[in-house]
């Protein structure tokens, strides 16, 4: 009885107004003009981003609807890595301009038919519309590709050099046949120089140093041993205790302990005696522990040793210098070894790095960000995840479709003169009203551009119909006029395109179906002013 209910009309226009408020937020980030956001924490932290994904993320939004749609667009970052922004447009604007007709008195349900419909006949369009990637010139393509996606993220002068990076490291981690594991990617972030400083290291960076003040801080033609062998005192498995009746016996015990780690290290000295011929040097990088004593001994040997190393950083150091991890000291043998051509150690305040560089052929490499403060590097991590992302699906798509709303203005007129004239009935007003919504992205690319959008848009169809529908027109954001994204380098993915369309419309469908929002919970049965049986 004390339900909070919405019905009808008015359900369906909280709705609408939840989804036309989220536009509207997310509207002025489209594209390489589109304007920042920032985002203060409840301690003053900043953030400054145009990634639509952080933005829902971070934003509190207390709207059930606005949190639906929210959800959604975030699950596309995940699956795809971009296109959040597009989504949020999309659903808005479908519900939009369904809210034109339904205001009317047209049965939502007819709308929804002809959303699917016309959803259907663009997704097979984009296949017409795709283009195969090159095969043998991938790496030009690829930058343009990377390039799409960092423009839209980051100013022009760091997104160019970001490109570069994020292409090299895909091309450096790819392996025929099998999908591509980002994760072999490491992002390493330093607070220090300017954000354009950020490189691609074609190796590793380790966030830790050795640990003796007496070993070597730059090594050229490095073995590299990568162990998980303790050296340091054990502690056993079992309970168990030594007891000894004079100082004598006990002084025997701690030295039987320390000689047992000594033969481990005179084993590893050794060995590292044996490989290493004419100025070639030794690395050490150890999962577990080693202690102080042991690493003296390594020290005068000129090795450098590094300790308690991450785990993850073990496998993507096999991987980028080749070698297999080592478990004992006793069968060591010269094929176990990896190979780097240097390795140097750098401080930066209190924080020690160490740089595997220059290996032979590595299959894990290092993004490394530098920036003045925290949020310029926040705001590249999250647009150099995007962007390999991008790159990614491209090369496992293999075709990309023309970017700068190219595909939404020809989709748009496909649906027009195509596809509704051969649609009867009602349906009819759906896939016009689909028709129109497409058109959101190629506006707003205008709007944030500071252009004049009928115009624009005008200037687009006319083109496109000039070149009877053979040439793909984008719009050129700084000139405005209207030009050949493929002359110019703008790439999509067409994973994000298919996903977008399809996320977008299943849930413009769902909103306009629902034709009452209620509160639900389980204090709704007993009203309030009702005393239970216990405070009577």
């Amino acid at each position: 009885p004390n339900a909070e209910i919405v019905s009808k009309a008015a359900a369906r226009q909280v709705n609408v107004a939840a989804a036309s408020g989220l536009l509207n937020v997310l509207k002025t980030n489209l594209g390489p003009r589109g304007t920042l956001k920032m985002l203060v924490g409840g301690a003053g932290q900043l953030k400054l981003t145009k990634d639509g994904n952080v933005l829902l993320h971070e934003m509190q939004i207390q709207h059930p609807t606005a949190c639906m749609i929210a959800r959604t667009a975030t699950a596309q970052d995940d699956v795809t890595g971009d296109g959040t922004t597009s989504t949020v447009l999309m659903c808005g604007e479908l519900l939009r301009q369904a809210e034109r007709h339904t205001s009317e008195g047209l049965h939502p349900r007819v709308i929804t038919d002809g959303f699917d419909i016309a959803r259907d006949a663009t997704l097979e369009f984009l296949k017409s519309f795709q283009i195969p990637l090159a095969e043998d010139d991938q790496r030009e393509m690829l930058s343009q590709i990377a390039s799409t996606s960092l423009n839209t993220k980051l100013d022009s002068e760091l997104a160019s050099k970001m490109t570069e990076a994020v292409v090299d490291s895909i091309l450096c981690i790819k392996e025929p046949e099998k999908p591509i594991d980002l994760h072999m990617v490491e992002i390493m972030t330093m607070n220090q120089k300017l954000g354009t400083d950020s490189k691609f290291v074609n190796g590793l960076v380790l966030d830790h140093g050795g640990r003796h003040p007496d070993m070597p801080k730059v090594l050229k033609n490095c073995y590299i041993m990568t162990c998980n062998v303790t050296f340091e005192y054990e502690s056993t498995e079992v309970q168990s205790g030594f007891f000894y009746k004079t100082a004598e016996e006990r002084e025997k015990l701690v030295e039987s302990e320390r000689k047992w780690l000594d033969d481990r290290c005179r084993q590893v000295v050794e060995f590292k005696r044996r490989v290493c011929k004419n100025g070639e040097s030794f690395v050490m990088i150890n999962q577990k522990g080693i202690d102080p004593l042991s690493l003296d001994i390594f020290a005068k040997e000129g090795m450098l040793c590094l300790r308690r190393a991450k785990r993850r950083n073990m496998e993507r150091l096999t991987k980028a210098c080749g070698g297999t991890p080592i478990h004992s000291v006793e069968d060591l043998d010269e094929d176990m070894l990896g190979f780097a051509g240097k390795v140097s150690e750098v401080t930066i305040g209190e924080d020690k790095f160490t740089f595997v560089e220059e290996c032979k052929t590595p299959q894990s490499c290092t993004l490394l960000l530098q920036g003045p403060n925290n949020h310029t590097i926040e705001m590249i991590r999250d647009a150099v995840r995007d962007g390999l992302r991008a790159v990614k699906n491209a090369v496992e798509d293999t075709f990309v479709v023309p970017g700068a709303g190219a595909f939404e203005i020809a989709a748009s007129l496909n649906l027009k003169n195509k596809i509704a004239p051969k649609t009867k009935g009602r349906q009819k007003i759906g896939v016009l009203a689909y028709a129109e919504a497409l058109l959101i992205i190629p506006k707003t690319l205008a709007e944030n551009s500071g252009l004049d959008v009928q115009e624009s848009l005008l200037k687009l169809t006319e083109a496109y119909e000039d070149s009877e529908e053979t040439i793909k027109v984008g719009l050129d954001c700084f000139t405005g006029e209207p030009m050949v994204p493929e002359n110019e380098g703008i790439w999509d993915n067409i994973r994000v395109k298919r996903q977008c369309l399809h996320l977008a419309t299943v849930l413009a469908n769902q909103l306009l179906l629902v034709d009452e929002v209620m509160r639900a919970g389980k204090q709704m049965g007993a009203p309030k002013d009702v005393k239970g049986p216990d405070e009577l």
